[in-house]
């Protein structure tokens, strides 16, 4: 495997353990991460969140095939600091956005917990394969990272063990973030119990052991490549298979004529509401921050 030095350059690896039934994805950011904070002048607690949910949405959207094949993260509260925060993943395009009280933010401290930013807040994760094909599952905003509640979602939500890490960092070089996913894939074979419904399935123990040894320190490591990481973790196994994943970018699907046919939808009363002073209607995309003038 390939151990050089590289830099952040926005991908995913993707490998599985054969013998383990195990499959694993790594990601790196750091343009997609510049590309969604440039939209907002976030503060330094967003953008650990914001930074640390895009990592989450490019690990687990990694795990879908197809074009249109999409991942939603969507955290949400009616009570706490911070209002909402969506991600998504669409064939490698990110795009991310937070809603906040700006003053109740400032009273939570230079690193504020998951719960008091959220409160009772919930974390929604939607998969959408293909036409028609869309499932849900939704979990509270429960344990000390967002990170905790998306790996609360698969093992309560699709029974899948899995084990998340991700670790950022800010500075006045910019902010870059890596995480690694893996997972215990199920057993098919007919007659056999599924491996996706037994927690303490030997296999699964001891790569999750194995896996949970990563440190912060080395998913941010610029000397240590995700091969290399896949390497460090799992040279002892009889065979690792690395498969190449998706280049990742921001990727905000707004544009003035799918507002347009959206607004043309609604009847003309309705449509006359939402003119401006000028007779204009305007919609402002929340992800990228552009407005658009739409000519109806």
């Amino acid at each position: 495997m390939n151990t050089q030095t590289e830099t952040f350059s926005d991908k995913i690896l993707g490998f599985t353990l054969p013998a383990r039934n195990a499959r694993a994805r790594i990601v790196r950011l750091d343009q997609v991460i510049a590309d969604v904070l440039s939209a907002h002048d976030y503060p330094a607690p967003i953008t650990h969140l914001l930074s640390e949910a895009l990592v989450l949405a490019a690990l687990m959207g990694g795990l879908l095939k197809g074009e249109q094949a999409q991942m939603t993260l969507q955290a949400q509260s009616q009570t706490g600091v911070v209002s909402l925060l969506v991600c998504d993943f669409r064939a490698g395009d990110m795009r991310g956005y937070a809603e906040f009280d700006g003053e109740r933010l400032e009273g939570l401290g230079a690193n504020p917990s998951l719960s008091a930013m959220f409160g009772d807040g919930y974390l929604a994760i939607t998969f959408e394969t293909g036409p028609g094909q869309r499932y849900q599952g939704i979990v509270p905003l429960e344990g000390e990272t967002l990170t905790d509640a998306c790996e609360a979602y698969f093992t309560q939500s699709e029974q899948i063990p899995t084990m998340i890490r991700v670790a950022s960092q800010a500075g006045a070089s910019g902010s870059f973030a890596g995480g690694l996913l893996l997972q215990h894939l199920a057993d098919g074979e007919e007659g056999r119990e599924r491996l996706h419904v037994k927690m303490d399935h030997p296999d699964w123990e001891h790569v999750a052991v194995m896996a949970s040894s990563i440190s912060h320190d080395e998913l941010l490591d610029p000397a240590l490549s995700m091969e290399g990481i896949a390497w460090r973790l799992f040279h002892e196994e009889e065979e690792v298979r690395v498969q190449s994943g998706a280049s990742l970018s921001r990727g905000c699907r707004c544009n003035q004529q799918y507002y347009e046919g959206v607004i043309r939808r609604f009847p003309t009363a309705e449509q006359a509401e939402m003119r401006n002073e000028q007779g204009k209607i305007v919609v402002d995309c929340a992800f990228c921050a552009k407005a658009f003038e739409l000519q109806i």
